[in-house]
């Protein structure tokens, strides 16, 4: 069952007893009102919006003021799930500049900041938990990352990089993380990370076995552009209307249907 206000303890609570958690993405109230309503436990402001609202090739142009305008219009279309920003390129690499923006998004409606990278961040994640600020980690495919990793690839497929994302997973939750993101990684994998922490793991395109699942909000609605992801469903095909598919996305998520074996990646 869905909790009537979502907080980490009750995230905590569903990865105990086995619920399985569903996240979207959203940028405006009127389709956070919607996913809130629909049942998703969290709500993510992403850095996407690089992508599916500015229309730009890579997350990495995207600004803490363009974050903290769409975290203001979404958090007024919350009232029960949990909403989560990502911190923008290069605005946590020292402690200063973390706590700094993440003042910025915590005053603007965020309950829970988002960060990519593992060891090398552990240090100001714990900074920010020390300060009372929310972290979920975000390990794999990390899009601020783009041009190091060579493009938008499956990440942990090596043993070498397996070990190094497990460790860094761990470091995360050493730190103080309350939430992690796992991107692009084999099912395996994902499965490995989930059992291994203690902490929500939330998967997209890691397989099934991870402790939740999370899509763009465009993708799921069909509205992504160029060649789709494996992991991606559009959900509105088959559903006829934008809360329809929040909803089949929500229920699939749930029972466990969805990421079905061939959204899934091996290795």
């Amino acid at each position: 069952m869905t909790p009537a206000t979502v907080t980490l303890a009750a995230l905590a609570a569903m990865k105990a007893a086995g619920q399985r958690i569903s996240m979207l993405t959203a940028y405006d109230a009127s389709f956070a009102r919607l996913l809130d309503c629909s049942g998703v436990e969290c709500v993510l402001v992403g850095d996407s919006l690089g992508h599916v609202i500015q229309g730009r090739d890579s997350t990495i142009p995207v600004t803490l003021e363009h974050m903290v305008y769409h975290v203001e219009c979404t958090a007024r279309g919350i009232g029960r799930a949990l909403l989560l920003a990502d911190l923008p390129f290069l605005r946590y690499a020292d402690e200063r500049d973390a706590i700094e923006s993440s003042r910025r998004l915590m005053q603007a409606g965020a309950q829970m900041v988002k960060l990519e990278g593992g060891r090398a961040v552990a240090q100001v994640v714990a900074r920010l938990v020390e300060l009372g600020v929310p972290v979920c980690g975000h390990l794999g495919l990390t899009p601020q990352s783009v041009h190091q990793l060579s493009g938008y690839r499956v990440q942990g497929r090596a043993p070498e990089a397996r070990s190094r994302l497990l460790e860094d997973a761990r470091a995360l939750e050493r730190a103080g993380a309350a939430l992690l993101v796992l991107e692009c990684v084999p099912d395996s994998l994902g499965k490995e990370v989930a059992a291994t922490l203690s902490i929500p793991v939330i998967g997209i395109g890691a397989g099934a076995a991870v402790d939740g699942q999370v899509l763009v909000l465009h993708d799921l609605l069909g509205l992504g552009e160029g060649r789709r992801p494996r992991f991606v469903r559009d959900f509105c095909a088959t559903s006829g209307s934008p809360a329809a598919a929040i909803a089949a996305f929500v229920a699939a998520v749930r029972d466990g249907s969805y990421p079905a074996e061939s959204e899934r990646y091996g290795g």
